[in-house]
């Protein structure tokens, strides 16, 4: 590899120093090439005193146990599988009652037309989301069905809470149909019954009544 250097060395004054540095040069030289140069079968003095063979880079990499590191680069992985990440993701996703609440909330607002908000802002007034909520004069459940008023939305149960809120969203979009849209009369309605909205005309003059109104408006507006 030094040929045509050597050849100008020589021919150049100083012939014995020029010799002498060329022959420094590339013991120097081979001496870091043979570093390189892959040795199998070969005893070498560890560091612990023990005699180790001396392994190629490749093999030492293909034989790794632990990270397979080798594998990487002998057999990349070209696809990686998110299913599993997502299965785990999704089975350490826990929902708290109320979410499970609201949830169903909005799918059954939706299909009536009624603003999600708004149901659970009368839910809350209502029972504080608690399922099994009953008041003393007898309404029951998430939106608080007097039994009479969920037998005739076809409640079969008003203690299931899809039951009761299919049937709480359907009374009150029936009320915010009869006062065109009218969030407070319909509340009023929902409340106190459409009889006695309708001859106040307006929000009864009922404490309770009032009182409801405006702790439901103050959570939806």
């Amino acid at each position: 590899m030094f040929s045509s250097m050597l050849q100008s060395l020589l021919s150049s004054s100083g012939q014995a120093n020029a010799m002498q540095r060329a022959v420094q040069m590339n013991n120097y030289v081979n001496k870091y090439n043979d570093q390189w140069v892959p040795v199998v079968n070969t005893a070498a003095q560890g560091v612990n005193g023990a005699n180790k063979e001396i392994q190629s880079f490749d093999k030492v990499l293909q034989q790794s146990a632990t990270v397979k590191f080798g594998d990487l680069l002998t057999k990349p992985v070209k696809k990686v599988d998110a299913s599993i990440y997502t299965a785990q993701a999704k089975s350490a996703e826990v929902l708290t009652p109320r979410q499970k609440i609201q949830n169903m909330v909005s799918k059954i607002s939706k299909k009536h037309g009624v603003d999600e908000k708004l149901v659970n802002a009368v839910i809350k007034q209502e029972s504080g989301f608690n399922p099994n909520a009953k008041s003393k004069v007898g309404a029951l459940g998430l939106m608080q069905l007097m039994p009479a008023t969920a037998k005739g939305l076809g409640v079969t149960n008003p203690l299931d809470p899809e039951q009761n809120v299919e049937g709480g969203v359907k009374y009150l979009k029936s009320m915010l149909n009869k006062y065109n849209g009218n969030i407070i009369l319909a509340l009023a309605a929902y409340n106190a019954g459409p009889g006695a909205v309708d001859k106040y005309d307006g929000v009864p003059p009922y404490k309770e009544t009032q009182n409801y109104v405006r702790s439901i408006l103050s959570n939806y507006l």
